[in-house]
């Protein structure tokens, strides 16, 4: 399994770095405060790392979500065990 872990990166590697190579042309940017010569790999990497990071943050709102209802719903089986717990020890009355 490690092994295969280590040919997954180094495929990624690979793969990155001939990216890189066939996207090394030199484009300007521009942007809000002024603009900036970059090569064009560069400039796709980073929007790419910028759009996970988003899409992470807008993610963690659900799971934050997810995890205070689980919460609450833990809270409320930890109750109705203990309530059937003690209703099972009630003694009960034949009339």
């Amino acid at each position: 399994m490690r092994f295969l872990k280590l040919l997954f990166v180094l495929i990624i590697a690979l793969v990155g770095a001939a990216f890189a190579v066939m996207n090394a042309e030199a484009v300007n940017l521009n942007y809000y405060f002024g603009t900036m010569e970059l090569s064009l790999s560069i400039i796709l990497v980073v929007a790419v790392i910028v759009g996970a990071l988003l899409g992470a943050v807008a993610g963690l709102g659900g799971v934050i979500s997810l995890r205070h209802e689980n919460r609450r719903l833990r809270r409320e089986a930890k109750l109705a065990s203990q309530e059937i717990t003690s209703l099972r020890t009630i003694p009960i009355r034949d009339k």
